[in-house]
């Protein structure tokens, strides 16, 4: 399965100093059809640095990705969504060994092994509380005091 790049590329900086720069937003595993589609909803959430004002923003489709142009009050900025299959990363993490699973024996138990049935309770031992249980930290204090909900107090 190929592992596909989100690319965005944007202008920033202003005047003589505007420029396009490039970053990855995501990688995705997958069809490069779902690779697009992924890329499709990053448009939706993308907000560009400039312009600070935008006046008007349209999204066009390419061959491989989209293309987004917003007209400021003074200048023209755009940002180019592109999908590229990733060939070689030089800092990707090296794949850890899958431990092989070891078949477990199951045990049979014999007869003289069989454990004896569970002691019945003594007849005068409290007995064990009734009703829904309640949630505690850690310290044994409940998550919600018992008085909350009921309608019975002023």
């Amino acid at each position: 399965m190929a592992t596909w790049g989100l690319i965005v590329e944007m202008t920033v900086g202003t005047g003589e100093r505007k420029h396009m720069e490039a970053s990855v937003l995501a990688h995705v595993e997958g069809s490069r059809e779902e690779a697009l589609a992924e890329l499709g909803e990053c448009i939706g959430r993308y907000t560009p640095e400039h312009p600070r004002s935008p006046k008007r923003s349209r999204v066009f489709r390419t061959a491989d990705g989209f293309l987004l142009v917003i007209d400021g009050a003074w200048q023209t900025f755009s940002s180019r969504f592109t999908v590229a299959e990733l060939v070689k990363d030089s800092a990707a993490p090296q794949p850890q060994p899958q431990p092989q699973p070891q078949p477990v024996p199951v045990p049979v138990p014999s007869p003289e092994d069989a454990a004896p049935p569970p002691a019945a309770p003594p007849e005068d031992a409290a007995p064990a509380p009734s009703g829904p249980t309640v949630d505690r930290y850690a310290d044994g204090v409940p998550v919600k005091p018992a008085w909350l909900g009921r309608t019975d107090l002023p």
